[in-house]
């Protein structure tokens, strides 16, 4: 369906001065247009003198792009990525030959790089080089003018580019240049293409700067620019057609980089997006493996003498972390354990999950794996492999290069590597995909894939935060079959951040529940689901909790209101109530009888969840409460959004944590 667009009418205080502007911009453009002469084009183009310019132009702007792209390209990258004392002053100087005005750009070459100069003395007595009155010197002055164009156009592209691409690549064991030549420059490219573009252009054009430091001597420093400027004092006409010719390559390149480098919308119409495949339905995962696989980390099946896919006999890598700063905590795991990490947004789950890798300010991780300590290792070289929320698959490899990116990183043969990434993808039930491009995969795929690539890049770390998030639940039930296999052979340690209490309780060893940076509680699932210390994990688990302080008559809720209970608490302890949806009881009169806990309400929600209904019930004298029952006690009560009711729950149904 075709979305449809509002045409809004521009009011005239608007219009009238917008189409003054592009008239005054267009009349000297149209000016060289009617001024040309056409029929002396050709024998004005072809002279002896514009040949020669055209040819220096032509080389002296391709050195000034080789230039700015050797120069520029990192500096623009430092401005991008790293934060430094005098960062704005360095991206002032980087914009500053954009608005000086050219011929003072050549008066400063020419004290800086001249004769008589600061540096050009040593430079003709040490290496020979003379700048000014030569080619070079044209080169430099362009160069000089030219490069604010690409740095400015490539540090936007990078700002613009997300970091987890990066981190990923470094977290897949990809040293720092790696990951800037194999994933950062790939993804910036139209960026870099555009600023490039731009930075040709702007040197081709050059005439202030090189005729102030270089001089104009033909064929050596008189470029098109400088000879069009000769021309119209003696030949006008000439001059004109020169212009014209220059004209002709700005707006070529202008029009070559309209929409398709520069962030212009693209016409959606015009375009046809390739169509991510659908979800399909998997068979369940086999439950042994392939003949040849081995438990440890990254094994594959048949894998061929000197790939080093596997060691003989599985390592073992025990986890101790100290973690300070924002997230406060210490951890221990024995080879083979997974953690589910679980708490409320904000909690530093992520924080904990950066920190292990090394990638944030915010906490620093004192980490040991094994016999190792990679506390003082760079990313990339601890082994310690991520999954982020949105999976960061490179948009510019196929699913299987994506796979094998970890593998090749660490030196693995690229036929190798292939075999071992196809293996991974196959029992993720993504192979038949793994000559897709991410954006050809829909969210479910994409996310196996990322999961494939994790598990193949043999870590000994493994963090995964929300991996399953994007699943559909018949792809989820199988992915975790798949992924609870591997874990069970893993030599290492796995957290996985979620909030699904399925995940937490079907994968994890271990629940570690995350509070302001600070571990409030590290069980078993099941003594997590027991007695749960948090009220945020308590409703995840589909409890109501209900935080207080013990009285001598029950507990005072944090919310307001009283709650009797069974169990006896010193007085001013502080406490959860836990109370499960099915132990709340609904009805439309004030009930009578045993229960201890009686509140009038207000129903506020209906859900179905299964064959039973939640409702949620908003009380003035309790906190909001959810009840579990089942249809046809909700069609006897009569049940709809805002419903009068009474809820009732036993003292005995309360089960109290300490806190």
């Amino acid at each position: 369906m075709s979305r449809l667009r509002t045409r809004t009418r521009p009011p005239v205080a608007l219009a009238l001065p917008a189409l003054l502007a592009v008239a005054f911009l267009l009349m000297p453009l149209i000016g060289i247009l009617v001024r040309t002469p056409w029929g002396d084009l050709g024998e004005h183009l072809g002279s002896p003198g514009v040949v020669e310019a055209l040819k220096l132009s032509l080389l002296v702007s391709l050195w000034a792009l080789g230039l700015s792209l050797v120069l520029g390209v990192p500096l623009a990258w430092l401005l991008a990525r790293v934060r430094f004392k005098g960062k704005a002053l360095v991206r002032s100087l980087v914009l500053l030959p954009m608005v000086l005005p050219p011929t003072v750009g050549g008066v400063a070459l020419l004290l800086g790089f001249g004769r008589r100069g600061l540096l050009g003395p040593w430079l003709e007595d040490s290496f020979g080089i003379t700048l000014p009155f030569h080619t070079s010197g044209a080169v430099v002055a362009a160069t000089f003018v030219a490069m604010p164009f690409l740095v400015i156009s490539l540090e936007g592209a990078l700002g613009g580019l997300k970091q987890s691409y990066e981190e990923t690549a470094a977290s897949l064991g990809a040293s720092p240049v790696r990951v800037f030549f194999t994933v950062t420059l790939p993804m910036v490219a139209p960026g870099l293409v555009a600023g490039a573009a731009l930075t040709w252009a702007r040197a081709l054009g050059e005439f202030g700067a090189t005729i102030t430091f270089a001089g104009n001597l033909p064929g050596t420093t008189q470029t098109l620019p400088l000879q069009v400027y000769l021309l119209l004092q003696d030949r006008p006409e000439a001059a004109t057609s020169v212009s014209l010719l220059l004209l002709a390559i700005a707006m070529a390149v202008l029009i070559a980089l309209r929409g398709r480098w520069t962030g212009t919308p693209v016409d959606r119409a015009a375009v046809a997006a390739p169509q991510p495949a659908p979800e399909e339905t998997l068979s369940p995962a086999p439950a042994t493996r392939p003949a040849g696989e081995s438990g440890a980390a990254g094994a594959v099946p048949d894998a061929p003498a000197g790939s080093a896919a596997h060691d003989p006999e599985p390592e073992h890598w025990p986890l101790h972390a100290t973690v300070t700063g924002f997230n406060r905590l210490t951890l221990e795991a024995e080879p083979g354990t997974t953690i589910a990490v679980v708490g409320e947004n904000g909690a530093g789950k992520t924080t904990l999950l950066r920190a292990l890798l090394g990638l944030t300010p915010r906490a620093h991780a004192d980490l040991r794996l094994g016999d190792a300590d990679v506390t003082a290792l760079p990313p990339h070289k601890r082994q310690v492999a991520w999954v982020p929320q949105d999976g960061a698959l490179f948009p510019h490899l196929s699913a299987l290069a994506n796979t094998a990116y970890g593998l090749r990183a660490r030196g693995i043969r690229r036929a190798d590597a292939r075999r071992e990434a196809q293996a991974w993808l196959d029992r993720l039930g993504v192979g038949h995909l793994a000559h897709r491009k991410p954006s050809q995969l829909s969210g479910g795929q994409a996310q196996r894939v990322a999961l494939a690539r994790a598990l193949a890049a043999r870590p000994r770390l493994l963090l995964l935060d929300e991996p399953l998030a994007a699943l559909d639940q018949t792809t989820r039930a199988h992915v975790r079959h798949t992924l609870r296999t591997h874990l069970a052979g893993f030599g290492g340690v796995c957290l996985i951040v979620t909030h699904d209490p399925v995940e937490a309780v079907s994968l994890a060893d271990r629940v570690l529940v995350l509070a302001d940076g600070r571990a409030l509680q590290d069980a078993p699932p099941a003594e997590v689901s027991r007695h749960p210390r948090s009220p945020w994990v308590a409703r995840m688990l589909g409890r109501n909790a209900w935080p207080g302080i013990a009285s001598a008559d029950g507990l005072a809720l944090a919310a307001g209101g009283r709650l009797v209970v069974a169990e006896a608490l010193p007085e001013g302890a502080e406490a959860l109530a836990i109370i499960a949806p099915e132990a709340v009881s609904v009805h439309r009169d004030r009930p009578g009888g045993s229960p201890r806990n009686v509140w009038p309400g207000t129903v506020r929600e209906i859900t179905a969840v299964g064959s039973r209904l939640r409702v949620l019930i908003a009380s003035a004298e309790a906190p909001d409460l959810v009840a579990e029952i089942t249809p046809d006690a909700a069609a006897e009560l009569g049940l709809a959004d805002g419903s009068a009711v009474w809820t009732s729950v036993k003292a005995t149904e309360v089960t109290l944590v300490h806190l």
